[in-house]
């Protein structure tokens, strides 16, 4: 791996890439040259960056000394930076990617070492080559650029702000309504607009400028402050409205006087601090919806079903999801169902419809949804990106289309993030990825399905409307097993038979032997993201793991015939195939998926009573909810360092991060967590309490309900301002959706249907129409690029 300094201080992390170009080729050109002809020598073909390095190393023979000169130099850093290359001999095209969110495409003559940019555009060309060449030569070949639309939209710049979207439009809409008075006017106007079903909020009409605002909030303040700080605003209700002031304000005098003092603040010097303050306190978001339309939702019995996700507790006003009639025992049939432990929020529950009006009885996969999707709700509906967690989806659409409809939901998703006012993701590296991986939304920069649509600029993760939010546990569920006074002891004697009983049955396979032993505890759906196998394999192949402890498996249906999903029959029957293997009977229980719970939440404090730790290997995970439960519970907790676990826990200090796809070294690894606690007891209490600490500071619902109540109104006035270039973006959206998702959309087949084939490319004429004159040179200039005009 490339050094982050040279000595002199020659290499700058700063640099572009094709700024370093000139100096690697003076510093190894006699290498450089090698490498790239071990690059051409394959023919045509698409690298990835393990195999960018590899073929470097070669490149030096078995010289350690000019292995470790290449890999320090300008050279190692612009490979070992490189996320895939596409080799056209003699040219070879490169995907630089220096840091989360920057990108790079450069293309290089391995003969000369000639070197130029090109635009990502031109890169993805090159890249279509090797799939669909007719199509990557056609000018009339459908080309979207989004990026193209938010000329005027100010995006961050540093990738460690990505994420940071509140703070920067805090920022900049300060800097945009200081100076003189008239600057103040949008924000004027949105507070005269603020209403709730039609009652006037905060203002009236009659402060229609900043001067009259400012009078009456100082008028106010003065009276305010004669007041006892917990005065009811129904006792001066009417003096406010005297001066013109509605409701709004807050429900006590003391709640009143520090909203007009934040507004006056604003209003005199408005600064980031103000200013987010300010849209923390103004009424603006009454109702919040959630859209989960994709698989079983319910308060219980759904954990481990499929397209479940774990999303079963939110603290929201709406959950709307869909009514399936054949539920499995679950509540999904019914349509209005009250939210425990809350006073206002409810899911309610709409079903699909056939063609012919009838209601849409059993469940159907996520990747399926399509064709119900319109009649379903009006607007195109995005869910769980599946992009990073299948590689070469993009560019091999065709192949997996039948299957997974990537066609439909690529199209979908970058609809839903281009039409959005923002976005909350739950981690950074959903978002950005690491340095070394790529970010979720990340991946959705600059690709190409070749034969269907490239997109030049698909989403920008420094686009301002990307925010983190961490969600967290239910914690009257989810509660330390420290706290025996609560325990729900009379569930014990079902966990007692769930974990230790010997013989198989219908709800559990293989038994444990040795109860002495500590347990590793895993839960996730049977896919193969999950990776619950991939950790099966680990423990059946490190003999010091097997001999520490046992292993406790809670995911799937337990028999093939049982399951109806493609991706879980197939790890069912892997997982049989592994315990047979490795013989695991007496040392591995297996527990088809649980729908309790609260059954659940005992179910991690009584494998902490054991000593025992949670394990959550998957190969991607975005968030990683069981890991904030088991961690809630007290569990020392291992999770992948592939996505948002790597986020929620501190390595070694509040949990540990395991690497799956390196099943010896996380195998290790828990290995020797559990022998440090043989030898020294204390260890495991100190690693349980640091874990509950890191939950209390940044996973409780408070923390993200109050975040994502201050982004709805803080994002309810940016999307005021640019407001031309924002109408000129939804009127392309519109279009697209209509013109391309709608058409794809045809290719799915319903439920019961024979399923087409894999849809082609459609013409451009039918995608890009004639524009009215009323659209503007803007949108033309756009569209134009579409067509491959010049």
């Amino acid at each position: 791996m490339a050094s982050s300094s040279m000595p002199g201080g020659v290499l700058r992390r700063s640099d572009s890439a094709a700024d370093m170009m000139p100096e690697a080729l003076r510093q190894s050109r006699y290498q450089m040259k090698r490498c790239f002809q071990r690059y051409v020598s394959k023919g045509r073909r698409l690298m990835k960056n393990r195999q960018l390095v590899e073929e470097l190393q070669r490149s030096a023979d078995d010289d350690k000394l000019e292995k470790a000169k290449l890999a320090e130099g300008f050279l190692g850093y612009v490979i070992c930076s490189t996320q895939e290359a596409v080799v056209l001999p003699p040219f070879v095209a490169f995907a630089v990617r220096t840091n989360p969110g920057v990108w790079e495409y450069i293309k290089v003559h391995s003969g000369d070492l000639s070197m130029e940019q090109v635009t990502p555009a031109d890169y993805l060309k090159c890249k279509e080559t090797l799939f669909d060449d007719k199509w990557a030569r056609d000018d009339n070949s459908l080309e979207v650029d989004f990026g193209a639309l938010d000329l005027s939209t100010p995006h961050l710049t540093l990738p460690s702000s990505i994420g940071n979207g509140t703070q920067f439009v805090s920022r900049f809409m300060s800097s945009k309504l200081s100076g003189k008075s008239e600057n103040m006017k949008p924000l004027l106007d949105y507070l005269l607009a603020l209403n709730y079903r039609g009652e006037k909020l905060m203002i009236s009409e009659t402060l229609d400028t900043v001067g009259k605002l400012q009078t009456a909030l100082l008028l106010a303040e003065v009276f305010l402050a004669s007041l006892p700080r917990n005065t009811p605003y129904q006792k001066f209700e009417q003096k406010f409205q005297e001066w013109g002031l509605e409701k709004g304000w807050g429900d006590s005098a003391e709640m009143c006087r520090e909203t007009l003092n934040c507004i006056s603040e604003v209003l005199q010097a408005p600064d980031p601090v103000n200013m987010e303050k300010f849209f923390s306190r103004v009424p603006s978001v009454f109702n919040i919806v959630i859209f989960s339309i994709h698989g079983y939702f319910g308060q219980e019995k759904v954990l481990g079903l499929p397209d479940t996700g774990g999303m079963e507790h939110l603290m929201i006003m709406l959950q709307l999801t869909r009514l399936i009639p054949e539920a499995k025992g679950t509540k999904c049939n019914v349509e209005l169902e009250p939210v425990e432990h809350t006073k206002h929020s409810s899911i309610l529950r709409v079903p699909f419809k056939t063609d012919d009006g009838k209601d849409l009885r059993q469940w159907v996969s996520r990747f399926d949804i399509y064709p119900y999707l319109e009649r379903y709700a009006q607007g195109t509906i995005a869910h769980a990106l599946e992009k990073t967690k299948y590689e070469d989806s993009d560019v091999k659409w065709r192949e997996m289309d039948q299957k997974y409809h990537f066609s439909c939901q690529f199209t979908a998703d970058m609809i839903a993030m281009n039409t959005s006012d923002f976005i909350i993701a739950s981690t950074y590296q959903e978002i950005a990825g690491s340095k070394e991986k790529l970010g979720q939304y990340e991946s959705h920069y600059a690709f190409t399905m070749p034969g269907l649509c490239r997109y030049a600029t698909g989403i920008n993760v420094f686009d301002p409307k990307f925010n983190i939010a961490a969600p967290g546990a239910d914690q009257s569920v989810y509660f330390p097993f420290t706290e025996k006074e609560k325990q729900l002891t009379d569930l014990h004697p079902q966990i007692e038979e769930l974990l230790y009983s010997k013989d198989d049955n219908d709800e559990h396979i293989g038994y444990l032997e040795d109860r002495s032993k500590p347990t590793i505890f895993s839960m996730a759906r049977l896919d193969k993201v999950k990776n619950i196998t991939g950790l099966v394999e680990w423990y059946g192949q490190n003999k010091k793991l097997r001999d520490l402890v046992n292993l406790v498996i809670v995911g799937g249906l337990l028999e093939p015939s049982q399951s109806k999903d493609r991706e879980e029959i197939e790890e069912i029957n892997r997982m049989h195939s592994l315990i047979n293997k490795y013989q695991l009977k007496g040392q591995i229980r297996w527990i088809k998926a649980q729908t309790e719970r609260v059954r659940n939440g005992e179910l991690y404090r009584c494998i902490a009573d054991t000593r025992g730790a949670f394990v959550q290997p998957a190969l991607y995970e975005a968030f990683g909810l069981t890991v904030i439960e088991a961690m809630n519970c007290g569990l020392p907790t291992f999770a992948t360092n592939q996505g948002g676990p790597a986020e929620i826990i501190v390595d070694e200090v509040s949990g540990f991060h395991i690497n799956p796809l390196n099943g010896k070294e996380a195998s290790d690894k828990i290995a020797g967590f559990f022998q440090k606690c043989k030898e020294d007891p204390i260890y495991w209490n100190k690693m349980s309490t640091a874990g509950l600490q890191r939950i209390y500071e940044c996973y409780t619902w408070q923390i993200y309900a109050t975040k994502v109540l201050n982004m709805g109104s803080m994002y309810g006035f940016w999307r005021t301002l640019n407001k031309e270039e924002r109408q000129a973006k939804q009127r392309y959206l519109q279009m697209f959706y209509n013109l391309q998702f709608r058409q794809l959309v045809k290719t799915v087949a319903k439920l019961g249907e024979q399923p087409t084939q894999p849809v082609e490319s459609m013409a451009a004429a039918r995608i890009v129409p004639r524009l009215k004159e009323r659209h503007g040179p803007f949108l033309r200039k756009l569209l134009k690029r579409g067509r491959g005009s010049n």
